[in-house]
């Protein structure tokens, strides 16, 4: 199954004139570079459906290659590639897998997230002058609109990086742990407790704490002075009784 993509508008390359063209929809793309890694040319494959090639490439990961702020591939990192291309009759059939390392945190406790990815994704770049049943457009009929979802090959070449940014993204996971069994921070002081799993705050009842507040405002001459007091009392108090 391929994976689900987000909405990509990408066109061959076309004279200007097509952007006054109110059927045209969909903005023009530039024309893809080839000394881009991520682009991949197929003229190899000569158009002849059933024609097949394997490709294996290093690049590095380009910006925004994960969910911001939670964790990612870092931009300039690693990533390997292993591609089959396989022309049909609509266009050529992309299929891959891609391996690299995430960067992240723990949602619990914030320490450093490390993840290995093995992605695997699958995605069909259409011949321009083609339909979506391999027809010519021209002959497949002027009623039926194009299919967004088809990405067009430009000039025999197809541009790989918002295939893979989707993949990696879609395999990332949305609340990274460090470990399954986290137990996280302290919800009071913010000691990490898988340090420290004894680390725990006496509770207090709540109906005693007005008592504690007022007995922790009484100042300590003001408790010797009760205490005096209530010392003075007792000795009168035994000394009625013994002359009674």
């Amino acid at each position: 199954m391929p994976v689900a993509r987000a909405a990509r508008d990408r066109q061959p390359h076309e004279p200007s004139t097509t952007q006054n063209d109110p059927k045209a929809g969909r903005a023009l793309s530039t024309r893809l570079d080839h000394r881009n890694p991520l682009v991949f040319d197929t003229h190899e494959l000569g158009r002849r459906p059933g024609a097949l090639q394997r490709l294996s490439r290093s690049v590095e990961a380009p910006a925004a290659m994960g969910v911001e702020g939670v964790i990612g591939v870092p931009e300039g990192a690693p990533i390997d590639i292993d591609l089959r291309l396989e022309s049909v009759m609509e266009g050529v059939l992309v299929t891959g897998t891609a391996r690299a390392s995430a960067e992240g945190e723990c949602v619990r406790c914030l320490e450093p997230v490390e993840l290995e990815l093995d992605v695997d994704f699958q995605e069909m770049f259409s011949y321009p002058d083609s339909d979506d049943r391999g027809r010519s457009r021209a002959a497949a009929d002027d009623e039926a609109e194009d299919d967004e979802d088809m990405i067009p090959l430009e000039d025999g070449m197809f541009d790989l990086e918002p295939v893979l940014r989707d993949a990696v993204v879609l395999a990332l996971p949305m609340q990274p742990v460090c470990r399954e069994d986290c137990a996280g921070l302290c919800s009071e002081c913010g000691a990490n407790l898988n340090e420290n799993p004894d680390h725990h705050h006496d509770a207090v009842d709540i109906r005693w704490a007005a008592l504690q507040g007022l007995a922790g405002s009484l100042g300590t001459d003001e408790k010797d002075n009760m205490s005096g007091k209530a010392s003075d009392g007792d000795v009168r108090s035994a000394a009625e009784k013994q002359e009674k």
